[in-house]
């Protein structure tokens, strides 16, 4: 006879699923004995047999070991997978997502992080590092309200847990932190905010919210540069950050880019309609844009006092765009000059240079100005200022003249003395020291006070020494070239004002004072 049985034999799949067959096993047939008749020896289908819940949870603490050493290797990516691959395995156990929080938080995936940490304390709420993860991804996340109540969680389960002591006092400063940058923005202290937000993101160094801050004021702050890093960080993350588009606006719009500007702003409003601030920066940006270019038109067809105006009007619209401003001021001084107008002009140019301590233009123009009231020594300290920025040939010229011109002015003004213009003629020259000479001859003042005989005496000579040389060709020429007459041996001391008077008005009888009173004299050369 023969008879079937079953034997379960191990499989080796992966899957350590087993594997039932049909063994058919012999025995001896008795002697004389007849053979059995089988209809058929048909084997029976395999069944599965699922693996027990104890295998299970050993597979998975497997996984999670494999995690951990990859972890110590600093492999966080592969110890990701692995603690990935335990949880999958085993669903239920609250340390592989405490684990798996864990290496997010050091890829710097804080969200990812968080939500394995509040899985884990669904799971346990008596697990103490759960918690602690949990409230270390609210702090960097800058949450810090949400991260004390984790903190506090972790004391009440282990009162003298000092991560979690000094976690809590972290939480405690952001919020100081935040009050204080709230203050400061209110009072236009921007330093203030990224000196607070700089301090909040030692410990939420994953927290957008503070970044914008920090990026925004550095803009208002006009340090360009740095605001862009930060927006163009956080875009690098999130090509959809509202706040970030609109900062990264700002900065174009503070940089007198106006138009890149404002495609800026109107995609952070496509990602974010109600951002009020991207809004009213689009608002003045075009309306800045708009303002400016009338000006400009105005000044082109030489009507200056419209152009006046409409850069006045330009820049009451944002106080806060530095560069394009800097700009309105300066165009603005240009228009005063035009008119006339040139201590406004300087005025005006002084503050374009106060908001923009490299805009050469505005120096170049307020030199003029100050060249054109014959303010030299001012002229000469703008022009050095510009030359040393850009050592140009026309800058030099425009330097050399000018000290040219304040070497001149520190000598004596012929020409003032006379009250004649600088392209005087020669009998201009003439008439003007007849005038002069008889004006402040000594004897016309003989009855006045010593004080006033001593001051007339003195203007007196001054007019004979002016007209000595601007009566005399090449003495003028020199003059007029900037050189010093004295320091070429000409000592304008010695000579005598009374024999030019006496060459000039001729011999005997040539001249005379009359006298017929007070202040009426009698004089004659002869």
């Amino acid at each position: 006879a023969r008879e079937c049985v079953t034997q379960a034999t191990r499989s080796p799949f992966p899957e350590n699923l087993a594997l039932v067959a049909v063994v058919p096993v012999f025995s001896p047939r008795p002697p004389g004995s007849k053979m059995a008749t089988i209809d058929g020896d048909v084997p029976m289908e395999p069944e599965l047999e699922l693996t027990s819940d104890e295998e299970m949870e050993r597979e998975a603490e497997g996984f999670k070991e494999q995690g951990n050493a990859f972890y110590i290797k600093k492999d966080y990516s592969e110890a990701f997978n692995f603690y990935t691959k335990a949880i999958d395995t085993c669903p239920k156990n609250a340390s592989y997502y405490g684990n798996r929080a864990a290496t997010l938080m050091m890829l710097n995936r804080y969200r990812e992080a968080l939500e394995d940490a509040q899985q884990a304390v669904r799971l346990d709420d008596t697990f103490m590092k759960g918690h602690l993860r949990e409230g270390k991804c609210h702090l960097s996340l800058g949450n810090a309200m949400a991260a004390s109540r984790c903190f506090q969680r972790v004391l009440e389960l282990e009162p003298d847990n000092s991560q979690a002591q000094q976690e809590l006092k972290n939480a405690e400063s952001i919020l100081e932190y935040e009050r204080m940058a709230e203050f400061g923005f209110e009072k236009r202290d921007f330093r203030m905010v990224v000196f607070c937000m700089d301090r909040a993101l030692e410990s939420a160094s994953a927290c957008h919210r503070f970044k914008i801050l920090k990026a925004e004021c550095l803009a208002l702050l006009g340090r360009y540069p740095e605001a862009q890093s930060v927006a163009s960080d956080i875009l690098r993350m999130d090509s959809t950050n509202g706040d970030a588009l609109y900062v990264r606006g700002l900065c174009l719009y503070y940089e007198d880019c106006i138009d890149k500007a404002v495609q800026f702003f109107m995609q952070a409003l496509r990602m974010a309609p109600d951002h009020e601030k991207a809004r009213l920066a689009c608002r003045n940006a075009k309306a800045l844009k708009a303002k400016k270019e009338e000006g400009n038109k105005a000044f082109k067809e030489g009507n200056y006092e419209a152009a006046y105006e409409l850069y006045s009007e330009a820049l009451t619209i944002d106080p806060n765009n530095i560069k394009t401003n800097a700009k309105l001021y300066c165009n603005r001084g240009t228009v005063g000059s035009k008119l006339k107008k040139l201590e406004q002009a300087i005025e005006d140019c002084t503050k374009a240079i106060k908001l923009d301590e490299t805009y050469i233009k505005a120096y170049l123009r307020r030199a003029q100005c100050y060249m054109d009231t014959e303010q030299y020594e001012e002229a000469v300290r703008d022009y050095e200022k510009v030359y040393q920025t850009e050592k140009t040939k026309e800058h030099k010229h425009l330097l050399k003249n000018a000290q040219l011109e304040l070497k001149k002015s520190k000598r004596k003004d012929y020409y003032k003395v006379l009250g004649v213009e600088k392209n005087a003629t020669e009998d201009e020259i003439k008439k003007a020291y007849r005038k002069r000479a008889l004006m402040h001859h000594p004897d016309r003042h003989s009855g006045a006070s010593a004080e006033v005989q001593k001051e007339e005496e003195k203007k007196f000579k001054e007019v004979g020494e002016a007209f000595t040389v601007l009566s005399d060709p090449k003495k003028k020429s020199r003059y007029d070239s900037g050189h010093d007459l004295e320091d070429e041996g000409m000592n304008m001391g010695d000579f005598d004002a009374n024999n030019i008077f006496k060459a000039f008005f001729g011999g005997p009888g040539g001249f005379s004072f009359e006298a017929s009173g007070p202040g009426n004299f009698f004089f004659q050369f002869g």
